[in-house]
């Protein structure tokens, strides 16, 4: 019998459990408290003393083969500079998968925008947007001459995204099921088809990766920016995480501190809460940054009337009975929102965020349909999101919740989060089925790191600006920057925040404990 069916037949019976609403692992545990198994790393009595800001260094000396892809990497883009170039490489690290540790090959896709004569500054983004080459690449564009003057630009598509050993897994009707699924469904025989779905790609994806499935996640990809750092032959690396890719970079710091160089967080996750209180946080982001969107909206002659809020909720629940027609297929309830959460990240786009929404309230869901095709689709070479998202997010928390405890959360947060509440709870019952990794992600501790600037957007559909705050606060070496501005990330969007990152990276000059920049 091959390995991969033996190991289906071993997961089964876990899979049964949940379906019957057993679990796994810890499940009733509070939803905002972190102090639970979730976390591994206790704090030392004396804490060390902060370390100076590294030197910027030299170029990296790197025997990676770079190709140029300026072409493909501008028509991804949309468009680019004339004076930017780009050239894409592929480094090869170690799977390092629970069945063997230390052992197989991981490919990683990596871009570089500029020539290599400077130094490198490593970019990630968050593992359920567009690939980290295409997030480096885009960012660069936003990016001022004083950096891109300063450093070599590099983007890593993290394990199981993009180009990086895709887990394009999933079968494309449990996509369709798992995005469309109904947003307001609270009753546990609705959520029971959820998660026959959710089953059905867990069964699907161990089949298709094997001892891959549980290698791709956060703690490893810190391995792969450590592999990354050797072949560059530079001393340390200098780094930049944007949202949920903040936990990559933290636990980066945590496993290898003699390599942190320069860092920047930029939307980053609380750590002081488990899957559960970060989930329910997310809802409450975006819940808000909404609000904003409805009031920018209705001060510009909005395409939905006096009261957005109202007409997209209308729209949801029209859309939970007969989803709207499209040219790639119909587009249910749930997969508004999700296009209503993938648009709200870009304040620059809000105006077609409205017109999508708009001519979906007229009976066209082309708009809304193109907004969430990346989870459901290949957008050129690269795979869909879907896959990419929920593997690496059930492999970095330990926490199962059984099919019970979902309800009760559905029915709590569609309650008080009415638009993306039940998508919250959703992505609770998406763990359900998956193995429970054996480590969880350590907690950020160390005091003995460089000063490291981790900014705070007020209106970020993805992150409470108080959940950012927290990070801060929790890194010893945390320095908080604020923006009072709307979207996934400030840098690059912000030039108060861009001027501030960029002193720091190019001159090492700290910025002000607790400044805040104007929207």
């Amino acid at each position: 019998m091959p390995r991969n069916i033996k190991r289906v037949a071993a997961l089964l019976p876990l899979l049964l459990l949940v379906v019957t609403g057993c679990t796994a692992g810890p499940s009733d545990r509070p939803a905002v408290a972190y102090r639970d198994s979730e976390q591994q790393v206790a704090p030392g009595p004396n804490p060390p003393e902060p370390a100076p800001v590294p030197p910027l260094g030299g170029p990296a000396a790197d025997a990676l083969h770079w190709e140029d892809c300026t072409h493909r990497t501008r028509d991804e883009l949309g468009g680019a500079p004339p004076d930017l170039t780009f050239s894409c490489a592929r480094l090869l690290t170690t799977l390092d998968s629970p069945e063997a540790p230390e052992r197989g090959t991981q490919r990683n896709s990596l871009i570089r925008i500029g020539d290599g004569t400077r130094v490198p500054l490593v970019v990630l983004g968050d593992v359920n947007g567009e690939p980290g080459t295409v997030f480096a690449a885009r960012l660069a564009v936003q990016l001022p001459p004083a950096l891109r003057n300063t450093f070599d630009i590099i983007g890593m598509d993290r394990r199981g995204t993009g180009e990086s050993d895709p887990a394009d897994c999933m079968k494309p009707q449990d996509r369709e099921s798992i995005v469309g699924f109904d947003p307001r469904a609270t009753e546990r025989r609705t959520l029971d088809r959820l998660l026959d779905s959710v089953v059905s790609a867990s069964q699907e994806c161990l089949l298709t990766l094997d001892e891959r499935l549980q290698a791709y996640d956060s703690w490893r990809t810190a391995s792969d920016l450590e592999e990354l750092r050797l072949e560059l032959g530079v001393p340390k690396l200098h780094l930049i995480g944007r949202g949920e890719a903040s936990r990559v970079l933290t636990t980066y710091a945590e496993r290898y501190p003699s390599s942190v160089g320069r860092m920047v967080l930029d939307g980053a996750p609380d750590p002081t809460r488990d899957a559960i209180g970060r989930a329910e946080s997310r809802a409450q982001a975006a819940e808000r940054t909404f609000d904003v969107f409805a009031q920018q909206c209705t001060s510009n002659g909005c395409p939905l009337g006096p009261d957005p809020r109202r007409a997209v909720r209308d729209l949801v629940e029209r859309t939970r009975e007969e989803p709207l027609p499209a040219p790639s297929g119909p587009v249910p309830a749930g997969r508004v929102v999700r296009a209503l959460q993938i648009g709200l990240r870009d304040q620059d786009s809000w105006p077609q965020l409205a017109e999508a929404l708009a001519a979906g309230a007229r009976g066209d869901g082309t708009g809304l349909a193109e907004l969430s095709a990346p989870l459901l689709a290949p957008q050129g070479q690269n795979p869909p999101w879907l896959d990419g998202d929920v593997i690496t997010t059930c492999n970095d928390t330990t926490l199962r919740v059984p099919p019970q405890r979902s309800g009760q959360l559905a029915a709590d947060w569609v309650k008080r989060f009415p638009l993306f509440g039940g998508v919250a709870a959703q992505r609770i019952v998406w763990c359900g089925s998956w193995p429970v990794p054996q480590r969880p992600l350590p907690v950020p501790r160390r005091g003995d790191l460089p000063p490291i600037p981790v900014i705070t957007t007020a209106h970020d559909p993805q992150e409470l600006a108080l959940s950012t705050d927290h990070m801060a606060q929790q890194l010893p070496t945390g320095v908080q920057v604020r923006w009072q501005g709307a979207g996934h990330g400030a840098l690059g969007r912000s030039t108060c925040v861009t001027e501030a990152i960029t002193r720091y990276a190019v001159q090492g000059a700290v910025p002000t404990e607790g400044m805040v920049c104007p929207a």
